[in-house]
């Protein structure tokens, strides 16, 4: 119970203190904003629930094509994430030449390739999925190529000795073990889709979460802004709180409790 209850009371508690600064005009003070416009730019936390009713249809349009492109992007992460993994895995030649790669690729800046993407693939979906794919992409393979390479040496040779090929030992024995490693990955990568997904729709898009609160950024509608975060991390931890079950459900060998 304290687990729920301590990070919603932290949170009840900074939502009081945004809704008391805001009414007060002290958060506009701060930021140097007019009194004129304060209302319409620095939005109390009462505002924004009202935008989230409000504007219940326009987030639920926009959010469902959001929620295609982050479902798309991770499923496309975790097939190719996985697959890369063990391809490096099972390959000495193939690791040692790729995986400094696959680091110093994270060294560019996602938004030249998103940019980049949205000339070559236009403004639908294909460019979104990409680069959900391309930011959850490499947390997922590093987390399960760690898991991969950190089994115990002995129980390999134990199966080598049992005759095992390298087919069976990385069956039976090295992806299972890798699975707690996968799913903390995949946790990340949940974490970090709607990034990817909402830079898309910056970039280039004609509908989604992104391209709302782009439109409502230009309009001064704030309050619609917040409101479309609000929706946007309610996918995130919806999504890694179904990770978090499936970690249970396939590798509860690996699972720690946090306290």
């Amino acid at each position: 119970m304290k687990k729920v209850l301590l990070p919603l009371g932290v949170v009840v508690f900074l939502l009081a203190v945004w809704e008391v600064l805001a009414q007060t005009g002290a958060l506009a003070d701060l930021l140097g904003i007019r009194e004129s416009v304060s209302d319409v730019i620095v939005p109390a936390p009462t505002d924004v629930a009202q935008s989230l009713w409000d504007d219940r249809e326009l987030l639920l349009d926009n959010g469902w094509i959001t929620l295609q492109e982050m479902l798309g992007g991770l499923f496309i992460a975790f097939v190719l994430g996985a697959g890369f993994a063990i391809t490096l895995h099972t390959s000495e030649t193939l690791r040692r030449a790729f995986y400094p790669i696959l680091v110093a690729s994270q060294t560019i800046p996602i938004v030249a390739i998103a940019a980049v993407l949205v000339i070559w693939l236009g403004f639908g979906i294909g460019p979104k999925l990409a680069v959900v794919a391309l930011i959850c992409f490499f947390p997922i393979t590093v987390n399960m190529l760690d898991g991969l390479r950190s089994v115990d040496p002995q129980a390999v040779r134990m199966m080598r000795t049992l005759d095992g090929s390298r087919g069976v030992i990385l069956r039976r024995l090295e992806l299972p073990y890798s699975m707690p490693q996968f799913f903390s990955g995949a946790k990340i990568a949940v974490a970090i889709a709607p990034i990817g997904a909402v830079l898309g729709e910056f970039v280039g898009a004609n509908g989604g979460l992104g391209y709302l609160i782009t439109q409502a950024n230009a309009n001064l509608l704030t309050a619609r802004v917040f409101a479309s975060i609000v929706v946007l991390s309610a996918f995130a931890l919806i999504l890694f709180l179904l990770i978090v079950v499936a970690e249970r459900k396939l590798a509860p060998w690996g699972r720690t409790e946090l306290r």
